[in-house]
């Protein structure tokens, strides 16, 4: 007889709803409808019970960075990540030389391969220097398509996003090429004008990266990107909810205007995240981290993150006062939908994998289960 938990008791977030006093039977690896009467039961009482997190924009973690770091860093900054409620995460790259980039999108590809990350995500070099951010500028380079096909090529299938600042020369037939691969075309680190992100959707572009971020401040007379990825229901906008990224009425904001449908929380997580204070590396860019926020030594620009996707689903209950529903989708459906695998992940439903977080009255995480085994065994009593 396969091996059964039952975790009961708590408050289970379904794509139906809360099921308070609900029941997440998992048979091996996977979620199942029904188990054994005698099957043995954790008792949850006074918890949440959530799907497993989906981050499609992560650097690194724990210290090792998804962009130069060993294979084993790549494995040690992932693991990071599901301490804190993580299940599936993309590995994103930064701006960097493009033989480089190429060969590294080869080693992750094995990784993908393997099941370990859930793809990789191009951040940079086709960017805009106007708008780029922590990345380094003598790298940066237009979007002709010759070299984003030859980025999604040598992830040999598991290119899951590129980011690119469309109003740039070649921007717009990068983007179709995008679409025609079944890769994401995110609209992001850009100088664009209003009707120039209108064409870039138009064209195929589906996400924005990190909204507010890097892109021109909404304007009343030139309202810019923000209008137009906001407005159209083709867009899934990334946030980044740290409390340093945004101010909490921008976020309220982008989920009023976007709906909890098209919003994406993201880490945006560099090597720092779940490491602590100190100085590190993204790119070829010297970053300090003081008091778990990351910014360039040179220029002082925010330079990604140290945020965990626990920490910002935490915060969208108890300080944004976002419905739990809502930050489910966020956090794990809307990003599971657009990477492709929602048949597996993203929610808690018979046959999907056993991935999920259990959390305390207060959101704190106390457990992460993945594939039917706990990364985290909640500790209670």
């Amino acid at each position: 007889m396969a091996d059964h938990k039952v975790l009961a008791g708590a408050r289970v977030v379904l794509p139906t709803g809360i099921a308070d006093n609900g029941r997440v039977i998992v048979e091996g690896g996977r979620i199942a409808g029904h188990a054994p009467a005698d099957a043995p039961a954790l008792d949850l009482t006074g918890h949440w019970v959530v799907p497993g997190f989906v981050d499609m924009h992560n650097h690194g973690g724990g210290g090792a960075s998804f962009t130069s770091g060993t294979m084993e860093e790549v494995l040690r900054g992932v693991h990071t990540h599901r301490l804190h409620g993580t299940t599936t995460v993309v590995a994103s790259t930064v701006t960097g030389d493009m033989d480089f980039l190429a060969h590294r999108a080869g080693e992750l590809s094995e990784l993908a391969q393997q099941g370990d990350i859930a793809g990789i995500h191009f951040e940079g070099p086709f960017i805009s220097p106007c708008r780029k951010g922590a990345h380094s500028e003598g790298l940066l380079r237009d979007p002709d398509p010759a070299e984003v096909r030859k980025l999604v090529d040598a992830a040999h299938g598991h290119a899951r996003m590129v980011t690119l600042a469309t109003e740039l020369p070649g921007g717009i037939d990068s983007v179709r090429l995008l679409a025609e691969h079944g890769v994401i075309a995110a609209i992001g680190h850009t100088d664009a004008t209003y009707e120039q992100t209108v064409e870039a959707i138009d064209a195929g572009a589906t996400v924005a990266t990190h909204l507010f971020n890097a892109m021109p401040a909404l304007g009343h007379r030139a309202p810019g990107p923000i209008a137009a990825l906001l407005e159209d229901e083709r867009v899934t906008v990334e946030l980044i909810n740290d409390g340093t990224h945004l101010h909490p009425a921008a976020l309220e904001l982008a989920f009023h205007h976007a709906g909890p449908g098209r919003v994406a929380f993201i880490t945006d997580a560099m090597d720092a995240a779940g490491f602590g204070d100190g100085t590190y590396h993204l790119g070829p860019l010297e970053v300090q981290v003081l008091d778990g926020v990351a910014r360039l030594v040179e220029g002082g620009s925010i330079a990604g993150s140290t945020l965990t996707l626990d920490t910002a689903f935490k915060r969208a209950a108890t300080v944004d006062g976002l419905p739990v529903e809502s930050i489910v989708r966020a956090v794990s459906a809307n990003p599971a939908k657009l990477l492709g695998v929602y048949d597996r992940v993203g929610s808690l439903e018979p046959g999907k994998d056993a991935d999920l977080v259990v959390l305390d009255a207060g959101f704190t995480l106390v457990g992460v289960m993945r594939k039917g085994e706990w990364v985290v065994e909640p500790r209670l009593g």
